[in-house]
């Protein structure tokens, strides 16, 4: 088979995305009766022309490879695309949220679990580090399908590689701004005082790197959070955020 008989490619990599939605470890359905599956929402830069291109030939292969499979010979009119402009409207008609403005967004799943690594492309155990509003780089399939009555590509997810902590969507926010630079937080009231006596200031904390006064605990561990965190240090909220529903299942 020459160069011209060659299939275009159905798989591709993309460059850096910033995923939503992620459910890489537990696998969930988006709705009820139906299979769960380990599936991310793929937001890609409108900037990355690379990749949209490339997104867009894998789609048409996968449309040509319907054609001489499930489709038995005849293209559809109008096959279901699988990616959507993150500036216009959801399928069930709702605005994308923010996070999706600039962007093309798609969602990949898969029946079973896919390999998710770091920078490095060593595993990453700890699952907290995964979570919506990260960037890195996702392996995805297009495939043509055809159930009742509807025709168009489908997205499979392959491997991903996690490669740098972004702010987290979802509502996700860090123990600094719930509790404040000090521990105390806005609105911050301390209990009273036993029998009616009058509560002392609490004792200043020091600051990081200074020797607390004598007689003062030490802070346990008080100190300034980095600015910015890197790969690996996200900032944590209080407490585990349950795997996301994608609400309207693209």
């Amino acid at each position: 088979m020459n160069q011209q008989q060659q299939p275009a490619n159905t798989a591709l990599t993309t460059g850096e995305v910033r995923l939503s939605f992620v459910n890489l470890f537990t696998p969930r359905a988006n709705q009820p009766g139906q299979e769960p599956k380990y599936s991310t929402t793929i937001l890609v830069p409108k900037t990355d022309f690379q990749t949209k291109q490339r997104l867009d030939a894998a789609i048409q292969a996968a449309i040509e490879k319907g054609v001489s499979t499930v489709w038995a010979g005849a293209r559809p009119p109008q096959p279901k695309i699988p990616v959507y402009d993150g500036d216009g409207v959801r399928p069930n008609g709702e605005a994308f949220g923010p996070e999706c403005k600039g962007h093309w967004v798609l969602t990949a799943g898969s029946k079973q679990q896919q390999a998710v690594v770091g920078p490095d492309l060593s595993p990453i155990i700890d699952q907290t580090r995964v979570y919506s509003g990260v960037y890195g780089r996702v392996n995805l399939n297009f495939f043509p399908y055809s159930n009742s009555g509807n025709r168009g590509v489908g997205v499979g997810l392959g491997p991903v590689q996690i490669l740098r902590d972004g702010e987290p969507l979802g509502g996700r926010i860090s123990a600094e701004q719930a509790f404040g630079g000090n521990g105390g937080g806005v609105g911050f009231a301390p209990a009273p005082a036993p029998n009616g006596w009058e509560q002392a200031a609490p004792p200043q904390q020091p600051q990081y790197g200074q020797q607390p006064a004598y007689g003062q605990p030490a802070p346990g561990g008080y100190g300034q959070a980095p600015a910015q965190p890197q790969y690996g240090q996200p900032q944590q909220p209080y407490g585990q955020q349950p795997p996301q529903h994608n609400p309207w299942g693209i």
